[in-house]
């Protein structure tokens, strides 16, 4: 069902919403990006909708919500365990649809990919989302040809025109909010992109051979393993674990789980002093193909949705769209040397 609401009367229903949920968009933090005096878009918790960015892309995704930087598994003692809480309350996401089909990647992972992951479907369960659509292309993004650039799979839509709320809804629980709030009922129909500047092709007859391509050589000097495109991926899921022991008493702790990455060190170390990806340039060969490749050789879909965050956050400017658009002269260059 489609609703028209004037500003305060969508408050109302945030304000409603928020009694049993939190509700994440994207919106500015003052003074919180990299350098002095720039700002910041990323997602948190909002209470009205003048608070929402709508016309920018956020530097980092929701994930967070779904997946915390740190997440405290259980307590223990000398003597026992304790599982840590679950929130409360439950989640209500705005996201655009890019970041929507990275939820189903998510779910793909944790929930689909042998045993579910209990600490990520205890959070899941618990999440509503609401999509915000795409008015135009942003720079970087290439959502168009990954697919991800429109979704019919979300709980309600909104869109700002005018100084006026347009909402689709399609949770039943939710319609009486709408209906009281609305000045009537129309078909709202959810904006998105049809074409990006920047434009991907990964070609079809693809093959692990890419990977002794002298392409990711030059990788080597140029990334400096910082881990600011994992960060920032919707899709990006790998974690390590922590054990904190309490200074009180070092026998009483927390598990926690904590958020890591294919292009920082540590990562791939193993007992005994081994890495298997020391080099910059495997490091990045692994999450290429691992997006564009060996996903969707188990899954059927790629996990990239080009949302573009990847290139816009590296210190060294380095393109994950050109990487994906290197790999057919790649491969024709390795199958040429085979030949010979």
């Amino acid at each position: 069902m489609g609703y028209c609401l004037d500003k305060a009367g969508f408050n109302q229903v945030l304000q409603e919403l928020s009694q049993e949920n939190v509700v994440y968009a994207p919106k500015l933090f003052k003074d919180g990006g990299s350098f002095s005096d720039t700002d910041r878009i990323r997602y948190g918790e909002i209470h009205t909708v003048e608070e929402i960015i709508f016309d920018r892309k956020s530097d980092y995704s929701f994930k967070e919500v779904l997946l915390p930087l740190s997440q405290t598994l259980f307590f223990f003692t000398e003597d026992a365990v304790k599982e840590a809480d679950a929130p409360h309350k439950g989640a209500v996401i705005l996201l655009r649809s890019c970041d929507l089909h990275a939820v189903k990647r998510l779910d793909a992972i944790y929930l689909e990919n042998g045993g579910e992951d209990y600490y990520y479907k205890r959070l899941r369960n618990k999440v509503k989302f609401i999509l915000i659509g795409c008015q135009h292309s942003f720079e970087n993004c290439f959502c168009v040809d990954m697919g991800t650039n429109q979704t019919a799979d979300y709980d309600a839509y909104l869109e700002m025109k005018n100084d006026k709320v347009y909402v689709d809804n399609h949770n039943e629980a939710w319609d009486a909010a709408f209906a009281a709030r609305s000045r009537g009922t129309l078909a709202v129909i959810p904006a998105y992109v049809t074409g990006n500047e920047t434009r991907v092709h990964i070609p079809e007859e693809i093959t692990l051979d890419v990977m002794h391509s002298k392409m990711w050589d030059e990788y080597d000097n140029r990334c400096i393993n910082c881990g600011r495109c994992n960060f920032v991926c919707p899709t990006c899921t790998c974690f390590t674990m922590q054990d904190l022991f309490y200074t009180e008493n070092g026998k009483v702790g927390e598990r926690r789980r904590v958020w890591s990455a294919c292009m920082v060190d540590g990562f791939t170390d193993v007992a005994g002093g081994g890495c298997y990806r020391k080099k910059n340039g495997q490091r990045m060969r692994f999450k290429v193909l691992h997006k564009v490749y060996d996903y969707k050789k188990r899954n059927g879909y790629h996990m990239c949705v080009g949302c573009g965050r990847c290139d816009d956050i590296c210190p060294e400017y380095i393109s994950f769209s050109n990487s994906i658009n290197k790999l057919a002269d790649a491969s024709k260059a390795v199958a040429a040397n085979a030949d010979k």
